[in-house]
């Protein structure tokens, strides 16, 4: 016998949320939301601009998944939630019996290695790099964002192996699993720095550097060094990347190089547009939707030259 039960419950959205709060809190291990109406032809699909709210955040028709502990009594459990939510009768609900599985095993065989570029493999800690010659990042999905399989991270991926020269100092703002630092200074950069506003992301970099034998100096944004570098690198979202021209134009020494990502193809010439005033920045490739902007840093005699100072990223930050 399973350990195992799931609560299926199927109700209107606006109950939706209320229910798997009341989920969780009388016990449920977990509560998933999917759309009631997936592959028919009512279903309606939830999204936005990214890193933006979405203007629905809930399926008109939802079911509710609650995994339950076999102690847990699934009718009394779905009374109760019910009851907590406002509702005056209990919603119909199914009880589906969950195998037993070797859930570890499971989810790492939904990991294999990633090739990327010319000779770059992402690989899971459970398994043997393809290519040991390869430039090889070790490198488990985690709860920071980053392990090649994206396409903005695979742009920026693909960019620095054909773009860094061994010795340039690197700046990977946003740098999220560490990814991008850490395969910058494995294709030679020194010193590498990341930059990233979640302590918890931070942690995570500092480790999968350790494990990669990648010697990169992490820190929180206040905690930025001073000074400027040969590239700098930000794999984020546009809206924020434009808020922060002044602020990562800065870090950039005249003559350095500048990498974005996290941009759509249509927000390309608006992202670029932000930066005008000290890098022209331009489509260096793009993948699935998605682009890496590129351009060089303006010595400040050249015209055009913005005040890019650390000043104005001090502002930013």
């Amino acid at each position: 016998m399973s350990s195992y039960r799931e609560l299926i419950v199927e109700l209107d959205r606006t109950r939706a949320e209320a229910l798997s709060d009341a989920l969780i809190e009388l016990g449920a291990l977990s509560v998933s939301v999917e759309d009631a109406d997936a592959d028919t032809p009512d279903e309606q699909p939830l999204f936005g601009e990214p890193g933006l709210t979405p203007e629905r955040t809930a399926w008109q028709h939802s079911r509710v998944i609650a995994l339950l502990a076999r102690e847990h009594e699934p009718a009394l459990i779905a009374a109760a939630a019910a009851n907590a939510v406002g509702l005056a009768v209990t919603p119909s609900f199914e009880v589906r019996e969950v195998p037993e599985q070797d859930w570890v095993r499971l989810t790492q065989s939904q990991f294999e290695p990633i090739s990327i570029g010319k000779r770059i493999w992402v690989v899971p800690s459970w398994h043997d790099a393809p290519d040991p010659q390869a430039l090889i990042l070790e490198l488990d999905p985690g709860l920071a964002f980053g392990t090649g399989s994206h396409p903005t991270t695979r742009l920026c991926m693909e960019w620095l192996e054909e773009s860094v020269v061994p010795g340039q100092s690197l700046l990977d703002y946003g740098c999220g699993s560490g990814i991008l630092a850490i395969l910058a200074q494995k294709c030679g950069a020194a010193p590498v720095v990341g930059v990233d506003i979640d302590p918890q992301a931070v942690e995570s970099a500092r480790l999968n550097s350790e494990r990669n034998g990648a010697a990169v100096t992490y820190a929180l944004p206040d905690a930025c060094p001073e000074g400027q570098f040969d590239v700098v690198v930000a794999n984020i979202l546009s809206n924020p990347l434009k808020l922060m021209a002044s602020m990562l134009s800065a870090k950039v020494k005249p003559g350095g190089r500048l990498a974005l990502s996290g941009v759509l193809a249509r927000q390309a010439d608006e992202v670029a547009q932000a930066y005008r005033p000290w890098i022209e920045m331009s489509v260096w490739r793009e993948l699935d939707g998605w682009v890496c902007l590129t351009g060089i840093m303006r010595a400040a005699s050249e015209p055009g030259a913005g005040p890019a100072t650390p000043e104005g990223a001090a502002r930013n930050h």
